[in-house]
This record gives C-alpha cells, sequence and structure tokens, in this order.
C-alpha cells in the first residue's frame, strides 16, 4: 500500500513541479487563478519572477523525490534518515500551506471574493491538505 500512496504522492508533486516549468518557459494556462489578489482592485499581491518559480518546481521535484525514497519506488546514496526526515518536512510544509497566512490564502483567510480564494477554497487548500496527510502517513509506517 506504500507503494501506491507513493505513486499518487510522486505523480501530484512531478504534476505541480512541470507546471511551474511550463509557467517558467512562457506558459500562460492556469496562471489566471494561481496567485492571490487584494478583494477590491484584482491587483496581484505578488508576482513571482523567474528564479522563484524555478526555486517552487526544484523544491516540488525534490519532494518527489524524498516521497518516492521513503515511498520504495527508488534508493538514493544519501544516510538512511534523510527520506523519514525529508518526508515530515514535506508534510509540514504543505500543512502550513493549507493553514495559511490567515488572509489570502489557506483554511483561515478572510478574503474570500476573488477567483484565487474560490481556487483556493476548492482546489489548492484541499490539495494541500491532501498531499500532508498522505506524506504525514508514509512517513509513520515502517520500511
Amino acid at each position: 500500500m506504500s507503494h501506491g500512496i507513493a505513486a499518487v504522492l510522486v505523480s501530484i508533486l512531478w504534476l505541480l513541479a512541470f507546471l511551474h516549468l511550463y509557467w517558467l518557459f512562457g506558459g500562460s494556462w492556469g496562471k489566471g487563478s494561481t496567485l492571490p489578489t487584494r478583494a477590491k482592485s484584482g491587483e496581484r499581491l505578488f508576482t513571482p519572477g523567474p528564479w522563484s518559480t524555478l526555486a517552487v518546481a526544484a523544491a516540488l521535484i525534490i519532494a518527489a523525490l524524498i516521497v518516492g525514497w521513503r515511498g520504495g519506488l527508488l534508493a538514493l546514496p544519501l544516510p538512511a534518515w534523510t527520506p523519514r526526515l525529508g518526508i515530515w518536512a514535506v508534510a509540514a510544509v504543505f500543512l502550513l500551506r493549507a493553514i495559511g497566512e490567515f488572509r489570502y490564502i489557506g483554511l483561515f483567510k478572510r478574503v474570500r471574493g476573488t477567483r484565487f480564494a474560490r481556487q483556493d477554497t476548492l482546489l489548492f487548500t484541499p490539495l494541500c491538505l491532501v498531499v500532508s496527510i498522505l506524506a504525514a502517513w508514509l512517513a509513520t509506517i515502517t520500511s
């Protein structure tokens, strides 16, 4: 069962990484509702540059490798404690993203009337919760 959970998580993380790489190289699909905006003006709160987009893609790829390693899908020449610590880090980062910053992003956001807020409520936050829960579960099993 851990192989199946790991495969699902790896697939999600790779998909997200490739989406960020697509945006890095000029793609525009899905960009319209992926960043928080101000409620009245609709102005983006920030516009990520190429380096930050690349950093997110790289972090997602590293997370996918950690999940795959912890789930027994691959082996990496690193110390044995690395995948257990790494999978907890993946679970924590996605949980923090799901919780959000209490204004524009996450479960406890106050700004709710924007296109991003709707997407965040319906897709982004639940996805982050699922990834966090599955990663935490994967961290607790013995391998």
